[in-house]
């Protein structure tokens, strides 16, 4: 199964189970298995306004070297 959101590349792939997911790694510098979820992040430092700043944040993690990323899926 291949992701492939509009106007992208392919962005990950299974190769059967699904915790099978691969993803190239930046620091390994090859396609990896990746633990992929959606986190609620908060973005402001301020705690007043800590409760209006939360967006959904794609986390890849990678299995073999712990690579982390975060893509803020929200860009409104």
């Amino acid at each position: 199964m291949q992701i492939c959101p509009p106007g992208r590349g392919v962005m990950s792939a299974t190769n059967g189970a699904q915790d099978e997911m691969t993803e190239q790694c930046d620091s390994c510098g090859r396609e990896t298995p990746h633990t992929v979820s959606v986190q609620i992040m908060t973005e402001s430092s301020s705690p007043e306004n800590a409760e209006y700043s939360r967006e959904p944040y794609r986390v890849s993690e990678c299995r073999v070297c712990g690579a982390e990323t975060a893509l803020r899926m929200n860009n409104a």
